[in-house]
């Protein structure tokens, strides 16, 4: 027999023995969801971002001047970003408009909160948005204000470069 091909069953048999005993990441969803600290942010000051999931997008309109930036930045990649009018006096805001973001169309890349400098676009850690209805994922700017509820029941461990759950 060829030495080569037993080597090959024999390392495969050795990383499947071995991973029989490590922990496992998987979930029983929707029973369990994994609990995840924080969102995605960026300091336009500092020029520096911080660590974190990037999911459902949160808007502070009290901070949202109109200046499409966000929408600037996201035009290329996914063209998921609208500037829309919106109803109400804002201050701030003299044009009345906000963005509304198409999660169909979203990847999720960050550069649309990279690009706020009034640090009104954050990323929460939620990433739970299936819909039945194509229409429902495109969130309006005061769906967007709406901080998320926190849903996680399952802490994530990190140990040795393996990640599992509790």
């Amino acid at each position: 027999m060829n030495y080569k091909l037993i080597s090959g069953i024999l390392g495969a048999f050795a990383v499947g023995f071995r991973n029989i005993f490590k922990r496992r990441m998987t979930l029983r969803y929707p029973e369990q969801r994994l609990d995840i600290e924080s969102g995605y942010t960026f300091d336009a000051k500092s020029n520096t971002g911080s660590a974190g999931f990037k999911g459902r997008h949160i808007l502070y309109t009290d901070k949202c001047t109109g200046c499409s930036l966000c929408a600037i930045a996201c035009e290329n990649i996914a063209d998921c970003i609208d500037m829309v009018q919106v109803e109400g006096n804002w201050p701030i805001n003299p044009k009345d408009i906000m963005p509304q973001i198409d999660y169909g169309r979203c990847v999720f890349c960050g550069f649309c909160v990279d690009a706020c400098p009034f640090d009104c676009l954050f990323m929460t850690p939620e990433y739970e948005l299936s819909v039945t209805d194509k229409r429902k994922l495109v969130h309006t700017p005061f769906q967007l204000a709406v901080f998320p509820e926190k849903k996680g029941n399952v802490k994530l461990i990190t140990d040795d470069g393996v990640a599992y759950h509790d």
